[in-house]
């Protein structure tokens, strides 16, 4: 059952940090502390080759929803103070903690990668894109994350992480609207069977 987690709580390896202008930090800043609720739909694959696909809903501060199609069959919602995940295939529960998920490092409000709690520890931009990699100043059991953002627009596409056992997973967006009204409703877990299988993969 952790495998189909693994984006949640990896740990990444990072080596070099480049130097970072303060234009960039500023727009990363601006753009991760703008987005207040996003809709999507994902693509997940994995260094070992395997791969789902799903929808995706945030909501700020800390409010998230992950529905992944068949096969996969696994529903994660995060009301703010706790984070569910079923396996809906083996009716198995599980409540995870937000301080064991990388992603909650950009779920929060008034995000600083300057004098916060977050420090830049890998950085890459070219043309079009740019990456950075985030991790808690302070010892922290959550692991780093990988962001990959479009340069034009500036928006997010992508996230990374690796998790124990070095596979590399990568979550990529498609079909994204933001700041669009959505109801606290669907971030409350309700155990309903198949709860998950209102998402179907595209064909």
């Amino acid at each position: 059952m952790k495998k189909l987690i693994i984006f949640l709580c990896g740990v990444l390896l990072s080596n070099n940090v480049q130097a970072v202008a303060p234009q960039d930090i500023k727009k990363i800043e601006d753009y991760l502390n703008s987005l207040n609720t996003m809709k999507a739909t994902f693509v997940q694959m994995a260094s070992n080759g395997a791969t789902a696909e799903g929808r995706l809903f945030i909501k700020k501060p800390n409010k998230i929803r992950m529905e992944y199609a068949e096969p996969t069959n696994v529903l994660i919602v995060g009301n703010g103070d706790l984070i569910t995940y079923k396996d809906i295939d083996l009716d198995q529960i599980t409540n995870i903690d937000y301080k064991d998920i990388p992603l909650s490092l950009i779920l929060g409000k008034d995000i600083k990668l300057e004098g916060g709690d977050l420090e830049i520890v890998d950085f890459y931009q070219d043309k079009g894109s740019t990456m950075v990699t985030l991790e808690m100043k302070e010892k922290s059991e959550t692991g780093p994350i990988t962001l990959v953002f479009a340069n034009n627009p500036f928006e997010l596409k992508q996230w990374k992480i690796v998790d124990p056992q070095s596979v590399e997973v990568t979550l990529s967006l498609y079909d994204e609207q933001k700041d669009i009204d959505i109801d606290d409703e669907v971030f409350v877990f309700k155990d309903k069977k198949n709860s998950s299988r209102n998402f179907k993969k595209k064909k």
